[in-house]
Formats: structure tokens, C-alpha cells, sequence
């Protein structure tokens, strides 16, 4: 931790030699993945406006954004009477046909900026990368909200060369006071291609990634209907089981038979008396 606020130390040095400089990418050591696809992080101008005298009054610095070409190359960021362009991401095709105006924060004297002893305080580091460093595409949402009010500062198209200036407006005229040389191009990443997806071990084209992972996905598709069909032949056993206490109990009961039948006669002639069953006997051997 300590060389990474020595390296951001020797970094505002190196800016604060005077306002001939560029604005210059942030240390991979404090922002790694820079640029990305749609930001690109840049140290602030500190101590580089107020390196030869101080500055009284309130001040502002505006940074503009312009995509590389060689027709906007030397493109101006003020008006003939020194009043800074206010274009905007969609008035300019997001930089393409000038450029505009992506963010403006307060200039902060010298004197002022956070100590480095305070990085010991956890709570206190997105504070001090803030004093320290601005993201260009940043704000994601700015153009599709209807509601936003404020400078608009969206993401930046993927594999483009942007070059990015500082410049010094003095709020109390409105005008520009100082200003940098425009950056040196700075190309967004690409993104890769969908067939060029490594996988280790060995290489596979997006589409086997692709089935692998459906494949990958079949067990627990597998297990889920094994799990419904145990599910579903409990519930039918249940049901079955039911029906046969229902069947059993209505066979129990006592069904009214017609008169005359042979059942009846047979339980006519086992309820008989013995006399009778005696006189019964006798008549058919007469017979």
C-alpha cells in the first residue's frame, strides 16, 4: 500500500511542471483494467493550474471528450470570446463530430487534497481515489433517463481512440482561463470475439461452450423428473388404497334379494325346526 501512494505521488509531480502537459491515464497500480470496454480512467490536473501562482476566485475544470480523427484533431473547446463549449454526448454523436463537454468538478488547491496518512482508514479510500482520479463513462444511465438533470457523462463506444483536455473556466466570467494540450489517443478495449472464447483445458469454440453447458444442466433436469415421478406414484398408491376400504365396506353390507330365490329357500329350510325338517323328509319319501 505504500508504494501505491507513492507512485500516485510521483504522478501528480509529474503533472504539476505546468499546463503544456496532457491529461494522462491513471497507474495501472491504483486502476487495473484501464481502459476497459466503455471508461477510461485519467489522473486529475493537480497542482497544474495553480503550479505558478495561485488561483483566487472560484474555478472549475471541464474535461471534453473527442474522438480521434484527423478533421477534429486540433478541434477548440471555446468560443472566439473565450466561453467554453457546453456540447453535449448527443449533440456531438458522442464525440465524433466535435467534441463535448463529459464531466466538471471543482479545482482543488494543492493544500487541500487528502493526505496520504489517511489511507490507513479504509472507510476513507473511495474519497481519496475520488480527489485523485476521474472515470470518462462512468454514468450509465444518464441518457435513457428522462428525469436526469446534470452533466451526462456515458459509456464510450468499444475499440475507439478518444483524446481527452482539461480546461480551466473561471466561474466568476464564465470563461476559459487555462486549458491543456489534448491527450494523446487512448483506444478503448475490444471486445473479444465469440469465437475466440479460451477455455482450459484445450480450446473450444463458443458453440461447444455452449452445449457443454446444456449438457452440463440435463442432471438436474434428470433428478427432478425422477423426484415427481416417485412424487406422482405415492400420491396414485394413496388414492388406490382408498378406493379399496370404500369397495370393502359396501360389500359388508346386507343386500335385499328377491323372494323365491334359491339362497332364500336354502336359509328358509336351515332356520326350519327339527318336527319340520322331520315331515319334510317323510313327504319325499312318499314322493
Amino acid at each position: 500500500m505504500p508504494l501505491f501512494w507513492a507512485l500516485l505521488a510521483l504522478g501528480c509531480l509529474r503533472l504539476g511542471s505546468g499546463v503544456d502537459l496532457q491529461p494522462q491515464l491513471a497507474s495501472v497500480t491504483f486502476a487495473t483494467n484501464n481502459p476497459t470496454l466503455t471508461t477510461v480512467a485519467l489522473e486529475k490536473p493537480l497542482c497544474m493550474f495553480d503550479s505558478l501562482a495561485v488561483l483566487h476566485g472560484s474555478y472549475e475544470v471541464y474535461l471534453y471528450v473527442l474522438v480521434d480523427s484527423v478533421s477534429t484533431r486540433n478541434a477548440s473547446v471555446q468560443d472566439l470570446d473565450k466561453t467554453p463549449l457546453s456540447s453535449t454526448f448527443q449533440q456531438t454523436e458522442g464525440g465524433r463530430t466535435g467534441p463535448y463537454k463529459a464531466s466538471a468538478f471543482d479545482l482543488a488547491p494543492c493544500s487541500d487534497l487528502p493526505s496520504f496518512d489517511a489511507v490507513s482508514d479504509v472507510s476513507r479510500v473511495p474519497e481519496i481515489l475520488n480527489a485523485y482520479l476521474i472515470r470518462v463513462g462512468a454514468n450509465g444511465s444518464c441518457l435513457s433517463d428522462p428525469n436526469f438533470r446534470g452533466l451526462c457523462n456515458p459509456p464510450l463506444s468499444a475499440a475507439t481512440e478518444y483524446r481527452f483536455k482539461y480546461v480551466l473556466v473561471n466561474m466568476s466570467t464564465g470563461l476559459v482561463d487555462d486549458q491543456t494540450l489534448w491527450s494523446d489517443s487512448i483506444r478503448t478495449n475490444q471486445p473479444t470475439p465469440y469465437s475466440a472464447i479460451d477455455t482450459w483445458p484445450g480450446r473450444r469454440s463458443g458453440g461447444m461452450i455452449v452445449i457443454t453447458s446444456i449438457l452440463g444442466s440435463l442432471p438436474f433436469f434428470l433428478l427432478v423428473a425422477f423426484a415427481g415421478t416417485i412424487i406422482l406414484s405415492l400420491v396414485n398408491m394413496s388414492d388406490s388404497d382408498g378406493e379399496v376400504t370404500h369397495d370393502s365396506q359396501i360389500t359388508q353390507e346386507a343386500i335385499p334379494k328377491p323372494l323365491g330365490t334359491s339362497e332364500l329357500s336354502y336359509t328358509s329350510v336351515n332356520r326350519a325346526t327339527p318336527l319340520d325338517r322331520a315331515e319334510v323328509f317323510a313327504s319325499k319319501l312318499q314322493d
